[in-house]
């Protein structure tokens, strides 16, 4: 129960099922863009979505802070797992023994997510990739539009295209942003 209110920001609301509604109902987007995912787009969504709980009134229950933390923390050891197993040829075995040590994981969890990360290569990187590079790009926005920045706005432009790969998602915010100064003065 402790990362119920994580859970919900990264799968619901504002997370994958918003942004997938959005994704979605794109009228004028070519079919691919509706219907194709990158990874480090949606799931980096998720875990920037995770970070909007205090700005929403979540996470009051230091319980749920906690989950919040505790998610982090699983993020931050799947890229050590990710590099460990294929960048370092780790084993299997070593791979559990570092999340075991740790993390909040049970063992059965542990086994699941090694092999997941084990099967498919750089997956669990993505998530933190598409993560910081929404941060990143929302932090420079801020920067430059000051008062003027309305997290509203932002994050329509970030989800009205649907998925995208970064370096476009990153053009396209740095261009929004361009716009935007440029109907300030």
């Amino acid at each position: 129960m402790w990362n119920k209110e994580t859970l919900f920001l990264h799968e619901a609301a504002p997370g994958h099922h918003f942004q997938v509604s959005i994704k979605q109902e794109l009228e004028n987007a070519p079919k691919f863009q509706i219907y194709s995912d990158y990874t480090a787009y949606s799931e980096g969504w998720g875990v920037y979505a995770e970070s909007l709980g205090r700005m929403m009134g979540l996470e009051k229950d230091p319980l749920q802070y906690f989950g919040k933390l505790n998610e982090e923390m699983l993020r931050a050891m799947r890229l050590v797992v990710d590099t460990g197993l294929h960048h370092y040829g780790w084993s299997l075995e070593q791979a559990e023994l570092y999340m075991r040590d740790n993390s909040a994981l049970g063992d059965g969890d542990i086994h699941t997510e090694v092999r997941r990360y084990a099967a498919i290569a750089r997956q669990a990187l993505s998530y933190k990739i598409g993560q910081l590079t929404i941060t990143r790009l929302r932090e420079g926005s801020q920067q430059a539009l000051g008062d003027q920045f309305d997290i509203r706005y932002f994050h329509d432009e970030v989800l009205d295209s649907g998925a995208l790969p970064m370096t476009i998602l990153e053009a396209k915010i740095n261009n929004w942003t361009q716009e935007q100064l440029n109907n300030q003065g």
